[in-house]
């Protein structure tokens, strides 16, 4: 596949996906929960097909990106009539340039006067000539998405959960109750005992779990930055780990299967009721509006 590479300036927004980012520098501390830095929009449709734009704010270092932005066009195979079909089309990708703001348009150098006027030329016939202009008006896009980093809560934005008797609590598991940040409902899931077979009685598992993620859709996504904490019940101590995660619908929980031994927990985390204190503090939570599919 060859492709040619054109820069220009053009006073139109792009007619097929229009993507807007509200905070570009906290979509590249996030680094998006991908190992790679990339960031996948939602579907949008064009030319009888499904597609997909892929933004790497850090540049795709994989092919010889780094220190640029990097965008690409991905094709959904499951929009092909077969797997074999062959689909071909022009891409043109644009990024805004705030700094334009033109209300006339036009070429200072269209054609030299002494060609215009040279009867050989063509351009003038018996004193006559001719000017035009074709005016292309593309309607705004009909899909777009903004992606933006929750302004309504000033952060960080934190919430405990006191525990009792932690040793004591019936069943593998024990959750906080929900509580809502950034538009979307959350829970603390505790395992007193670990949540995996190797690590039974030897290791406390802690996840955040986005509660409502079953009401996302397919391609619907939330990016979190947060810090769980155990508390120092005797000083400023506290065990913290930080969470910075895609959330989506197959992918709503995310933690530390050995998040602190139980030993450790025993000895310097329960208070002298045998209190334990978790925190979350969340740093960002994203928001997503976009047109309909």
């Amino acid at each position: 596949m060859s492709s040619t590479t054109v820069q220009s300036l053009r006073e139109r927004s792009p007619s097929s996906y229009s993507l807007k980012i509200k905070n570009f520098s906290q979509l590249e501390n996030l680094a998006l929960g991908s190992a790679d830095g990339k960031y996948l929009s939602r579907l949008f449709s064009a030319g009888g097909y499904n597609w997909r734009m892929i933004l790497y704010p850090k540049g795709n270092d994989k092919d010889n990106g780094s220190d640029f932005i990097s965008m690409y066009v991905e094709l959904d195979s499951s929009s092909l009539s077969t797997p074999s079909t062959e689909v071909f089309a022009d891409f043109r990708f644009f990024v805004l340039n705030k700094k334009e703001n033109k209300s006339v348009w036009g070429l200072p150098q269209v054609l030299p006067l002494s060609t215009f006027k040279d009867p050989e030329n063509g351009y003038v016939c018996l004193g006559q000539c001719e000017f035009g202009v074709d005016v292309i008006v593309a309607p705004p896009p009909t899909n777009w998405e903004i992606l933006s980093f929750d302004e309504k809560h000033v952060y960080p934005y934190k919430i405990s959960w006191p525990v009792k008797n932690i040793f004591e609590i019936l069943g593998h598991c024990h959750t906080s109750q929900r509580f809502s940040v950034g538009g979307k409902t959350w829970a603390i899931e505790l395992y007193p005992k670990g949540s995996r077979t190797a690590d039974y009685n030897k290791w406390v598992s802690i996840f955040l779990t986005a509660a409502d993620c079953e009401t996302l859709k397919e391609d619907e996504k939330i990016f979190t930055q947060a810090y769980l904490r155990i508390l120092d019940p005797r000083g400023s101590n506290h065990l913290s780990r930080s969470i910075t995660k895609c959330y989506n619908k197959s992918n709503s929980s995310w933690g530390y299967f050995r998040f602190v031994s139980i030993d450790e927990l025993r000895n310097t985390y329960l208070d002298m009721e045998g209190v334990l204190t978790l925190e979350i503090q969340f740093d960002v939570v994203s928001t997503t509006k976009h047109s309909l599919p």
